[in-house]
């Protein structure tokens, strides 16, 4: 038996900047596609710094949830990619501040580079 994947593409996320979607939601299960710092309405990065940057991200995430019928507190997987990790601890009290109650799984991993030489990416999966 084959389940189908759904797309979700909204404009109240960045478009994807090469062939994936922004979210595939399959059953119960949303796949949400790496998201980086680039304001959706203004088509302009925010990576001022590291808090800017994970704020703006954690909202395109939280887009993405809401269109598919998600919240965040639905997310039970998490994975984080900076380029700095010297910068974990800015980026920890504005992603603890985004996810209250049970944290969901996660890994942050130091990276050499991100699309658009941006300075984080999340990504994350979802379950209801």
């Amino acid at each position: 038996m084959s389940t189908a994947k759904i797309p979700i593409q909204i404009p109240n996320a960045p478009a994807p900047v090469g062939p994936y979607s922004q979210a595939i939601l399959i059953d119960r299960q949303l796949y949400v596609s790496g998201q980086i710092p680039l304001n959706p309405q203004t088509g302009q990065l925010e990576t001022t710094t590291i808090e800017q940057a994970t704020t703006r991200v954690l909202q395109n995430i939280e887009a993405l949830l809401k269109e598919a019928g998600f919240s965040k507190d639905n997310v039970v997987k998490v994975s984080i990619f900076m380029k700095n990790l010297e910068e974990f601890q800015a980026m920890n009290t504005i992603y603890a501040n985004f996810f209250s109650g049970v944290a969901p799984a996660r890994e942050t991993v130091q990276v050499s580079r991100l699309p658009l030489d941006v300075n984080i990416e999340i990504s994350c999966i979802a379950y209801k």
